[in-house]
Order: C-alpha cells, then structure tokens, then sequence
C-alpha cells in the first residue's frame, strides 16, 4: 500500500470513528434529556419509545407491546446518526466550521446553535410530515429546544471537532 493510501485509509478511519463517537454520545445524551423528562411527566419509559416508533408507523405502536419499544430505541439512535453525519458533513465540507469549533468558545457557541436548529427541523418539519400535524410550540417544546443544546450539539460538537484536531 502506498503512503497515500495509507494516510487515505486512515483518514477515513478517523472519520468513522468520530462519526460513531459522536453518533453513540449523541443517542445516549438524549436518551438521557428524554427519560428524564419522560420521568418528570410522570410517564412510562414503555410509552416513550412507543411514541417514537408511532411518528413513522403510527398510533398502533402506541399499545403494540415491547416490538414498538426496540423499534424506538432504534429510530432514536438513527435520528442521532443522521444528525452527527450532518454536523460532520458541514465541518469537512465548511472551513468556516472547522475554524469556528477549533477554540472552546467557538464549539459553545455552535452547540447553542446546531443543538436547537436540529429540535426545530424534527419538531416543525420531519414529526409534523409523518403525523399530518402541525408542531404545538408549549412550555415542553421550549424546554426541548433548551436541552437539545446539551444532549444534541454538545456531544456533536464537541466530539467533531476532537476528531477534527487529532486530524489535523
């Protein structure tokens, strides 16, 4: 193997890595805000992941037993790969994004932004195209849109641009 294939396949391996890091904290941290949540609702965590799997295949999820559950554990954790390979299709592709998130102040900042944009895509664009029905902006939806900064742009944020120095 060339030296450049070598320094190519190691790149890409890099890269995978970063994107399963920041996928796997991402689904966890998030994981996390929504159990709590689900928690302080006084709802069951059953009725949590049965809602996730209801957004794309419906109501009958709702009551369908512990196969809607692993089906929104698993939709939960594909909605987080999506949004990292996102964050790190932007910074590969955008310089400005790699030197924003190259300082401390720099990756708060983009957490506080990307976190947020990502609840407001899902929760007016991708819930609402699935349910036919329009998001309902409540005290709930502004405290997501509080928290997806910590459980979604932080670990995104933070893991890219790790990867991004170690790169580098």
């Amino acid at each position: 193997m060339s030296a450049t294939a070598a320094t190519a396949s190691s790149r890409e391996w890099s890269w995978g890595r970063v994107l399963v890091r920041a996928w796997l904290l991402t689904g966890v941290a998030d994981g996390i805000l929504a159990i709590v949540e689900t928690l302080a609702y006084h709802r069951t965590l059953t009725h949590l992941f049965q809602g996730i799997a209801s957004v794309p295949f419906g109501r009958g999820m709702i009551d369908g037993g512990p196969a809607p559950v692993a089906l929104g554990v698993a939709l939960h954790f594909c909605v987080a790969l999506t949004w990292s390979a996102v964050f790190l299709l932007l910074a590969a592709r955008m310089g400005w994004v790699r030197s924003t998130i190259q300082s401390v102040a720099g990756r708060i900042a983009t957490a506080a932004i990307y976190g947020p944009c990502v609840w407001i895509v899902m929760s007016t664009l991708v819930i609402p195209f699935f349910v036919h029905r329009p998001v309902a902006i409540t005290g709930r939806w502004w405290i997501e849109l509080a928290g997806h900064v910590v459980s979604v742009g932080t670990p995104i944020v933070w893991t890219v641009a790790a990867g991004l120095r170690t790169e580098n």
